[in-house]
């Protein structure tokens, strides 16, 4: 049995999981989905406002803490490739998979807004304006998204490179929103490296809800 500890992306909490989920648990597994501080319905103004990325990693290792998780497949979707990259680096190996879900890939001294582009910055920056500390959630998509604390996005990850010890290396490229994608070139570069399992998925960047089933599969290792 393995344990899958899912990290959502930008905006988003545990819920966007939630097809995921019951395929997984079906399949015999042990599922824990988060949501991130400053993104949780009761999260009060402050929290938004000094949440950051080593706040968004220490939830993932107080998760681990707390339940006595060792041997997890760790999962990010978006920006949460940030999240579970800066988890596992300090995770003192408990974590043995790591699956980037059209995620980001940080080296040492990168950011979101960093590695994002030029499209996603121009979202972040009109999300900000309203208050200067939460990005409200572009327009459209689901209702239960909430602001992004802006300090999630601006701060740069700190690496020590034991995150190259997890043994197992997986990057999952949604093919199909080309015209906004931020992961095209690391998808080339990932592939280039032999220590990277490069998947690709024809869904767009929602691919939990587009394509539950597939996204189980590759999880699943089917």
């Amino acid at each position: 049995m393995a344990t899958f500890v899912l990290v959502p992306g930008g905006w988003k909490g545990s819920w966007s999981y939630e097809a995921v989920i019951p395929l997984l648990e079906r399949a015999g597994h042990a599922v824990h989905a988060l949501t991130l501080t400053g993104l949780r319905p009761d999260d009060d103004e402050a929290t938004v406002a000094t949440a950051n990325l080593d706040t968004h990693a220490d939830d993932v290792l107080r998760h681990l803490d707390r339940n006595h998780i060792t041997g997890a497949t760790l999962v990010g979707h978006s920006y949460a490739g940030m999240v579970i990259a800066a988890a596992a680096d300090r995770a003192d190996g408990r974590i043995s998979r790591l699956v980037h879900l059209d995620a980001f890939v940080p080296c040492n001294g990168e950011s979101w807004w960093s590695s994002t582009n030029e499209y996603f910055r121009e979202v972040a920056a009109a999300g900000a304006a309203a208050t200067g500390y939460a990005i409200r959630p572009p327009d459209g998509g689901d209702p239960r998204r909430r602001p992004q604390p802006l300090a999630s996005f601006l701060q740069t990850v700190r690496l020590t490179g034991a995150l190259a010890q997890v043994p197992r290396r997986e990057f999952i490229y949604c093919s199909e929103w080309e015209d906004r994608t931020p992961f095209a070139e690391l998808r080339t570069r990932l592939q280039a490296d032999p220590e990277w399992q490069v998947h690709d998925l024809s869904t767009g960047h929602d691919a939990m809800h587009e394509a539950p089933e597939a996204v189980a599969a590759l999880l699943l290792g089917e």
